[in-house]
């Protein structure tokens, strides 16, 4: 398939397989070119290779690995210095299954620069470019745990909870500036993360765990109907939106001159 379309080029990390591998896929049927990050050089060839055959798009490959500052440093220019960039997944990360006490202090630094510093200023080197051009996408991978800290490691979810809460706020900055902001809440997808993460999805329970094409194609869905938040599992968005209508319903009493009655 290809396709004569032209909207720009897409940057998604953690591109080689998995949940990024199909965004590269459907971007490309979108009508993007691509730039593929990822640390794994040889599946990002073989990759870009099948996407440029069938999409007839250009896809250049970045091997970086963005817990690495030099790494991110380039992926980072790349950002700020090419203006045919018009959108950004930021789907590479880490997870953990070890408990908080049971991981190693290297691990759990590797796992928040990923998560949090190189998401962090990717995003805000696109955002920059989209703002000053008055377009751009920006999609942040977060992680239903975002919302359910007891499950996982707690630096897992709370990374993921700083994803979410940085994709409202840098909606609230840049969504009157010609910027679409995204961020995609997945349950457990059918990728290698598991494994890495030291819990094959075999192992899980399989009515829990949804197909990463399955995943990305709501999650796109989302996007087009103009979601900020998208949950791909939740059945209800009624729950989610009343879960937003209660946290912004206590906005106004969270900063008082007085102490609440009952601590006195």
């Amino acid at each position: 398939m290809s396709t004569s379309t032209n909207k720009g080029t897409a940057l998604i990390t953690g591109a080689s397989s998995g949940i990024g591998a199909v965004y590269a896929d459907r971007f490309a049927r979108r009508g993007y070119d691509l730039i593929l990050v990822a640390r794994d050089r040889q599946r990002l060839d073989q990759l870009a290779a099948q996407l440029a055959a069938a999409s007839g798009r250009k896809v250049d490959v970045i091997q970086a690995d963005l817990s690495l500052g030099a790494d991110l440093a380039r992926v980072e220019a790349r950002l700020a210095s090419d203006a045919s960039i018009t959108a950004l997944v930021n789907n590479a990360g880490l997870g953990a299954t070890a408990s908080l006490i049971d991981s190693t202090p290297e691990s759990l630094d590797r796992m928040i620069a990923l998560n949090v510093v190189a998401l962090t200023r990717l995003a805000r080197a696109a955002a920059t470019g989209f703002v000053a051009r008055g377009s751009g996408v920006i999609v942040n991978i977060s992680s239903s745990v975002a919302l359910a800290p007891e499950v996982l490691n707690g630096v897992y979810s709370g990374t993921k909870a700083f994803v979410l809460n940085l994709t409202q706020s840098l909606h609230h900055e840049v969504g009157a500036k010609g910027v679409r902001v995204q961020v995609v809440l997945p349950g457990a997808t059918a990728t290698p993360f598991w494994t890495a993460a030291g819990l094959p999805v075999e192992h899980l329970p399989s009515e829990i765990v949804m197909q990463a094409d399955e995943l990305v194609d709501a999650a796109l869905a989302g996007l087009d109907q103009g979601e900020l938040v998208t949950i791909p599992s939740l059945p209800d968005v009624g729950q989610w939106q009343a879960f937003s209508a209660a946290r912004l319903a206590m906005g106004d009493k969270l900063s008082r001159q007085h102490a609440a009655p009952r601590y006195k």
